[in-house]
């Protein structure tokens, strides 16, 4: 064709890279533009996009170093000397993690030559339905045409402009995890309009984890945006947070943010509960307002393609197509898909196949199984229970449930109190389980296998008919008798 490329991919992130890396598979010519334009705070990052930069990877790495922390005071019940008191250094756990990020980078660039995928680091508009200008930092540009263009730019996380001070002293998680200094006390505000709370409830959680004074303030009740968490999960949840010292601050909701003489940072805030005006002072304000599909720049409506008025994000079909034919959309970018990293990519490589590999295989959105990497882990897949309850009527549905405890918990003197699990099944006849949710050590190792199951159309039987390994927490799942509308306690007793 007189198209430069048969495939272009616009932005460098796990959904967009997996796209380009399955067409050239194929023996295609592709492409990648990828930019990132600076955070307010000024923080920059390389290529992977959001998850190798400022999502998953880093955050779970420091989730770990806040797990070691809780280890260190059970290892003293376990028989370990450790001197007390421990410290912990910020730069030290930040600099690992950092290089190890910027390996990655250097992992993908990499890759895509190996790939013979050609890299641009340019930031891409559409000039028409074909052709896309890449602007580097440095403003040179370049033309690029293809015949098929994949729009995979994902998400930027938004700040509280009507908030004073708030773009100027605030941060997001997108500088988090690049401070070469510890942030001190810190406060998370979580507005819930639209926003999924995950991690910015896991930044908390680690900042308490590793000792730092941190405080959650949020206007309404926790984790109300989460994409399949019922007001029980989250509620557990956030009491195990408290109950190891983060704080919350409910029904408030900041004012402004004004810089002390002594460089630190003090917000104001209103009491709903009280009705009244408060203040206190912070080293950090980071703030989880919900995130926003970086389109601005795409140039979208000179081509025509349709973008969902409320939230930005670019309406899709089954196929991953927009309204527009040759042009695509894959990720957080698109509207009704869930924002995980795995979906993504599952949803880049099908569609290279369908495009390039003669497949006629669509991605199934359905029963993904994700978790949250909070200090007490969160994992699920399939329906939640309020969302079961809609689809087939509360009668049709039986609830398994268990408040249990970890082995290892014990000998620990641990408190287990927001330990839970349950299941969602149908009533009818073979009991089909619709989804399991996990409170506990690891939920996304226990996850992971039952959502093989959940996905072959598993039932409550065959889970009775499945032995479980002992002494775990995932056994508890095989033992799940107790229903809720029994109205039994639900406390696992005995080994």
């Amino acid at each position: 064709g007189k198209n430069e490329y048969d495939l272009l991919v616009i932005g460098g992130g796990s959904g967009g890279l997996a796209c380009a890396k399955e067409a050239a598979q194929f023996g295609r010519k592709v492409a990648v533009l990828d930019y990132v334009d600076p955070s307010p705070q000024g923080t920059t990052w390389g290529l992977g996009g959001t998850c190798v930069n400022v999502g998953c990877i880093p955050k779970k790495l420091m989730h770990q170093a806040a797990l070691l922390g809780s280890a260190l005071k059970d290892a003293q019940h376990y028989g370990w000397n450790i001197a007390q008191p421990v410290h912990h250094s910020w730069s030290v756990m930040a600099q690992a993690v950092q290089n190890y990020v910027k390996s990655l980078n250097w992992g993908h660039r990499v890759q895509l030559q190996d790939k013979k995928v050609k890299y641009f680091n340019m930031k891409g508009s559409f000039a028409d339905p074909h052709t896309v200008r890449g602007l580097t930092k440095a403003g040179k540009e370049t033309i690029v045409t293809a015949d098929n263009i994949v729009i995979a730019t994902g998400g930027r996380p938004k700040y509280p402009t009507h908030i004073a001070g708030a773009l100027q002293y605030g941060i997001t998680s997108d500088d988090l995890f690049w401070l070469k200094e510890s942030p001190g006390k810190t406060i998370v505000y979580i507005s819930l309009t639209g926003a999924s709370p995950d991690v910015s409830l896991e930044c908390a959680g680690f900042l308490t984890g590793i000792g730092l004074d941190t405080a959650v303030m949020m206007r309404s009740i926790p984790l109300r945006g989460f994409d399949q968490a019922s007001m029980q999960m989250a509620s557990l949840v956030t009491e195990h947070m408290e109950s190891y010292g983060t704080k919350f601050l409910k029904r408030c909701f900041p004012t402004k943010v004004e810089k002390l003489e002594s460089n630190r940072l003090q917000v104001t805030w209103q009491n709903t509960d009280l009705g009244t005006e408060e203040t206190d002072s912070f080293d950090t304000v980071m703030w989880a307002v919900g995130r926003a599909p970086d389109t601005k720049t795409l140039n979208l409506e000179t081509v025509g393609v349709k973008t969902n008025s409320e939230t930005g994000k670019i309406i899709v079909d089954a196929s991953e197509a927009t309204s527009v034919p040759h042009i695509y959309a894959i990720g957080d970018i698109t509207e009704g898909r869930p924002e995980l990293t795995p979906t993504a990519i599952a949803a880049g490589k099908l569609l290279a196949q369908r495009l390039f590999g003669q497949s006629a295989e669509l991605m199934d959105y359905d029963s993904v199984p994700t978790t949250v990497f909070t200090p007490l882990e969160y994992g699920c897949v399939g329906l939640s229970e309020e969302a079961a309850v809609q689809c087939h009527g509360s009668d049709n549905i039986e609830i398994f449930h268990a408040y249990y405890k970890p082995l290892e918990f014990t000998v620990a003197e641990r408190d287990a109190t927001q330990c839970y699990m349950k299941m969602v099944c149908l009533r009818e006849s073979e009991q089909r389980i619709l989804g399991l949710h996990f409170i506990g050590p690891n939920a996304g190792e226990v996850i992971q296998g039952f959502a093989l199951g959940i996905k072959c159309g598993a039932t409550y039987p065959q889970l009775m008919k499945t032995v479980g390994i002992h002494p775990t927490c995932a056994e508890e799942v095989t033992k799940l008798h107790i229903t809720k509308r029994s109205g039994l306690d639900a406390t696992v007793t005995g080994c």
